[in-house]
């Protein structure tokens, strides 16, 4: 065991955070897991419709005072926070590492992306701009953008750290104080976090609820709440869209995908194979909204590409998350290595190929955990549902394509459009190949990065709204006509 497996520091908080202080929960608790080895890491607080209203009402007094806080204090405030992230970047990385079974390694850069979401929106707090509108002589006609309030946000487990940070930083930059609600697989860094910044910022501006369902649908429908926002499966998208209706809220959803990376036979080959499997995410599982798992290849290219993605896919090996070693982690749950280990089982009775992997690693150190080797499926058709559904598992399906036309239709024909990815060394082709995918990023000769500064979202069932940006910051504001006579 390596060095920095035993750095992991358990938090001593396992309650409800809210009003600037630690609260017990009335529903109770419920045990975390470590996916490597389904070892309690002890009770989490589950909070019910009660504690979240608790918090809400803590979030709703404090907005008084936070949306009069000048913006630069508020910037200040959100720079101290990414300064502590930075400070602290293993010790919260190998907490999500044990609770959420992504490799330390790559949980460090969640941190740092975390910390740099904080800056990104401190630096914006003066861009939420109005406008003046010409009314003639004897009037002034202003449009002031003002913050909602309260806002929710329901995060996944497969980025803790950095979306319970990254995707508070906006509504707090714009003068809104925030209830978050962490996942339920993966709670442990969030209370760590609120034991490093607690005292940043003034009491009830950031407040946290951990729980399950309940939790989330409560959180959803809460009448104070005018503003909630959601990272997670479509499912549970159109069960916050449901809540927020009779509300009317506003509501933000980063949803799943099924994306697709094409390969055109003009491409750098061994650049695309190499794409291919960056954009699979395989570090974390493909547990990742954003993995290209359909991978559209030219019949004329098919089996250079293939022998380039079977070769560069075997730097990724199972193994344990606190290690820093280790380049494939943990799936998140036993329920969910379940249900990967379900669909690989349909992909071999639809017909399509195993090249490689579907199946638990023979490793013993590995046995009581819950990993599965990196999985590539051939000679799939676009119409099987390993092609079809979200697995959220380290599995790609690899179709071959020979007519344009024919490819975009099948690339286009499922429901979820979030990324995309084109490997050409036309630009014509990049050009009208991006402008074909129906999704809300494409990614010409790249895959999987995300770019701070620029929207991220998705089209159709994918979600709504865009993060990321100052689109994001606005997003939070809403706009006020005043219209002055002189």
């Amino acid at each position: 065991m390596s060095s920095a497996v035993q750095q992991v520091r358990i938090p001593t908080q396992r309650d409800l955070y809210y009003g600037g202080t630690w609260h017990k929960p009335r529903g109770g608790y419920t045990d975390t897991y470590n996916p490597a080895n389904g070892e309690s890491l002890g009770p989490c607080a589950e909070a019910n419709a009660e504690d979240v209203d608790a918090a809400v009402q803590a979030a709703k007094k404090a907005f008084v005072t936070w949306k009069k806080t000048k913006p630069l204090e508020r910037a200040a405030m959100l720079r101290k926070i990414a300064a502590v992230l930075r400070a602290n970047t293993l010790e919260l990385a190998l907490l999500d590492a044990s609770n959420c079974g992504a490799p330390v390694a790559e949980m460090m850069r969640d941190v740092e992306f975390a910390a740099a979401a904080f800056e990104f929106f401190a630096g914006l707090v003066t861009e939420a701009k109005g406008e003046t509108v010409p009314m003639g002589d004897g009037m002034v006609n202003l449009i002031v953008r003002e913050p909602y309030g309260v806002v929710g946000r329901i995060v996944a487990y497969n980025h803790p750290l950095l979306f319970l940070g990254a995707k508070s930083a906006a509504p707090l930059a714009a003068g809104n104080t925030v209830v978050m609600k962490p996942p339920v697989q993966a709670p442990m860094s969030a209370y760590r976090f609120l034991e490093l910044i607690e005292g940043i910022l003034p009491p009830g501006v950031f407040n946290v609820v951990t729980g399950g369902t309940p939790c989330g649908a409560a959180l959803s429908a809460h009448p104070d709440v005018p503003v909630i926002g959601l990272v997670g499966s479509v499912e549970t998208g159109r069960a916050v869209m449901r809540a927020a209706a009779d509300r009317i809220k506003r509501v933000s959803l980063e949803l799943g995908g099924k994306n697709a990376l094409i390969i055109y036979p003009d491409a750098d080959l061994d650049r695309a194979s190499s794409g291919a499997v960056k954009g699979m995410n395989f570090t974390w599982n493909g547990q990742s909204c954003g993995s290209t798992s359909r991978l559209f290849v030219h019949e004329s290219v098919h089996d250079e590409v293939m022998a380039g993605v079977l070769k560069k896919i075997q730097a990724y090996k199972p193994g344990i998350p606190t290690d820093p070693a280790t380049t494939q982690g943990a799936i998140v749950s036993k329920a969910q290595m379940d249900k990967v280990l379900r669909y690989i089982d349909i992909g071999l009775s639809e017909g399509a190929t195993l090249a490689c992997g579907g199946k638990r690693p023979s490793d013993p150190a590995l046995q009581k955990g819950y990993f599965i080797e990196p999985t590539v499926f051939t000679n799939v058709r676009a119409d099987m549902r390993i092609a079809r559904e979200e697995i959220f598992g380290p599995v790609l399906s690899v179709i071959k394509w020979s007519d344009e036309e024919t490819m975009f239709e099948q690339v286009n024909s499922v429901e979820y459009g979030l990324t995309g990815a084109v490997f050409t060394r036309d630009l014509a082709i990049a050009h009208r190949a991006a402008s074909r995918i129906e999704a809300g990023l494409v990614w010409v000769n790249n895959s999987s990065s995300h770019f701070l500064g620029t929207g991220f979202g998705g089209y159709k069932q994918s979600g709504l709204g865009r993060d990321e940006s100052i689109e994001e910051l606005m997003f939070y504001t809403q706009p006020k006509n005043i219209n002055i006579t002189l």
